[in-house]
């Protein structure tokens, strides 16, 4: 009987190692690996951004202010960065992402990949924050959950237009923001330019998110980002501000959606075409050195007009920068 119990204790414990193996084999997938990565960086980065909004929204002066918002997103994308740059490249923004794939630097088969982890980690976020703040918010908006009015609450979560603003501006302030976003991200990144010192990088696309919302975020809200957006306002959906999350500001839900897409997209083609494209390349040339005593021979193996050409260079498909540092937010 003894020695019965401990074969099944050894079958026990051999099962468990097979099972912990498949996880971590799993878990070791290029795929799943970029999927947990913008999960967790865009978590990171919307946990400090929406609670930054918390706290201008509650607490009024004494906790926060658009200036602290700023600073709660910015450095809350320093950090996604830090936790999955050399990974996934850290995009936690779907119109990144969108412009990454669209101007040939990362296959469309990843895209919705990274989408998905992004949407998760930014609802897992809203509902993070709910959670922390639900007392705080209760007690402020007299337990009524409102999208407008002097105690809504619904902000936190989501952008919403103002009501002076004309919907298609709204769309153009959002196209125009995320266009910028994308052109200084390639500035930031191009090291055939003037990119960030390396190990700066995170800190430096932090401090452009800042930027960005403190010369240009008034207006809407600066969202540049579907997965910023989108998520947390389908939260609010299902925890009870209702339907007029999405009709609120004539229906104003879709344009954070839409012009983050063309924005980064068309900021991304210009910085090509009037930076990448005017960037002297130097000739690709292959090598065979051999020493021999003390001389140098180096044979040079015929090349084509396609190798030597200087615009050669410029017309090869940009490498994929789903392993480097990028790319982010909001």
């Amino acid at each position: 009987m003894a020695q019965a119990g401990g074969q099944r204790r050894s079958n026990a414990r051999m099962g468990s190692w097979s099972v912990l193996a498949r996880i971590q084999a799993i878990l070791q997938k290029e795929m799943v690996r970029e999927f947990l990565a913008e999960f967790m960086s865009t978590y990171v980065m919307m946990v400090f951004g929406l609670g930054s909004v918390a706290h201008m929204v509650l607490g009024g002066k004494n906790f926060g202010s658009f200036l602290s918002v700023n600073l709660g997103f910015g450095f809350g994308v320093t950090m996604g960065i830090h936790v999955a740059g050399n990974i996934s490249g850290a995009h936690m923004n779907a119109a990144v992402t969108f412009a990454t794939c669209a101007l040939g630097r990362m296959p469309w088969k990843k895209f919705p990949v990274y989408v998905l982890g992004q949407f998760l980690g930014s609802f897992m976020a809203a509902v993070t924050i709910y959670g922390l703040f639900y007392s705080t918010i209760i007690h402020y908006s007299g337990n009524l959950l409102t999208v407008t009015g002097p105690t809504a609450t619904a902000g936190i979560f989501a952008t919403y237009l103002p009501e002076h603003m004309m919907l298609w501006r709204g769309f153009l302030d959002e196209m125009f923001v995320t266009g910028m976003l994308q052109l200084c991200l390639f500035a930031i990144t191009d090291k055939d330019n003037n990119p960030a010192l390396q190990g700066t990088e995170a800190l430096v696309v932090g401090i452009l998110i800042v930027t960005i919302g403190a010369s240009l975020g008034m207006n809407t809200g600066y969202a540049m980002n579907p997965s910023r957006d989108l998520p947390p306002r389908f939260f609010t959906f299902i925890a009870g501000w209702g339907k007029q999350v999405f009709s609120a500001g004539d229906n104003w839900w879709w344009v954070p959606v839409v012009a983050p897409l063309l924005g980064a997209y068309l900021g991304g083609i210009i910085y090509v075409i009037f930076i990448g494209s005017s960037i002297p390349r130097k000739p690709q040339r292959l090598e065979n050195s051999m020493v021999c005593e003390d001389h140098r021979i180096t044979v040079l193996p015929k090349t084509s007009p396609s190798m030597t050409s200087p615009i050669a260079p410029s017309i090869q498909p940009a490498p994929p920068l789903s392993g480097s540092m990028l790319l982010e937010q909001f």
